[in-house]
């Protein structure tokens, strides 16, 4: 369980902010919608809040120790190891682990998040209801299943092609790795952790594969503006860290390169929200 002070005290008081004759919708907003509301606004980050009954007792410290000497800190020789671990908000003030400390540093993040995990499947065809090749659950830290996932779908996904001389030359377009490595970081990096029920899915049908997020995008970027690289911090300690391990450069070049790739070369390709989740499709 996750809660958050500011958010339980404005649930209790949200009849108060409602007066006669406003919207009465607000009546029955619930602390998770609200969450998600203050989240798209930048007010409030999930990735910074702690996990309950986490402690530092759950934190890879040789994972940490490999990050730290990034910045030439001797993290095993350090008397204040909390001090340092809370500074880089990877353990709260309360000595709990954050989520997104968990999420990059826990020795077993799904043990409190068993949702935070990628959903792998292959069907045979071109729906849901097909047969089933292939179904796994990605789970580990967000660097392990990027690159977990990442080896799945080049396995996956079918390479004809044919010998010219001494070289292999291939008959189709195939996408190449930094496309589905871009998609699966940005699916981990963005998505609404705070959404307990669902987990990333990226689904390979014979026409195409789809990649699909919890969380619609924040206010402030549109389905056209994250084609031209407009990007929100949704979760900053999530982000920093993945761009300290090189699978991030927060310049916005990601999905832009994936929409061009694709359109560069016939693909159909497609990013739209449906619901609570943020979802794009790249045509094979």
């Amino acid at each position: 369980m996750i809660g958050h002070p500011f958010l339980k005290l404005f649930t209790m008081n949200i009849n108060a902010l409602i007066t006669q004759g406003e919207n009465q919708l607000l009546e029955s907003v619930t602390q998770g919608e609200l969450m998600r509301l203050f989240q798209q606004s930048g007010m409030f980050h999930f990735d910074l809040q702690p996990v309950e009954r986490t402690s530092i007792t759950d934190l890879n410290f040789t994972k940490l120790d490999q990050c730290f000497s990034m910045y030439e800190i001797d993290l095993s020789k350090e008397e204040d190891k909390v001090r340092i671990l809370q500074n880089t908000d990877i353990l709260s003030e309360s000595g709990q682990v954050t989520v997104g400390g968990l999420l990059m540093f826990g020795i077993n993040p799904q043990r409190y998040l068993h949702n935070a995990s990628i959903t792998f499947a292959h069907f045979v065809g071109n729906d849901l209801d097909e047969e089933l090749l292939d179904k796994q659950v990605i789970t580990g830290t967000l660097d392990i299943q990027v690159d977990t996932a990442l080896a799945i779908i080049k396995n996956h996904i079918r390479q004809p092609s044919r010998i010219e001389g001494a070289k292999t030359v291939d008959q189709v377009f195939q996408y190449p790795e930094k496309v589905f490595r871009e998609l699966l970081v940005n699916a981990c990096v963005h998505r609404d952790y705070s959404i307990h029920g669902s987990r990333t899915r990226v689904f390979i049908f014979d026409d195409c594969i789809e990649f699909m997020s919890p969380g619609r995008l924040p206010n402030t970027v549109s389905i056209e503006k994250a084609k031209l690289g407009v990007s929100f911090a949704r979760n900053p300690v999530i982000l920093k860290f993945m761009e300290n391990l090189r699978y991030i450069d927060k310049m916005g070049r990601g999905l832009p390169m994936v929409y061009r790739t694709a359109t560069n070369a016939g693909k159909f390709v497609e990013f739209s929200e449906f619901g609570e989740e943020f979802k794009v499709v790249l045509g094979f």
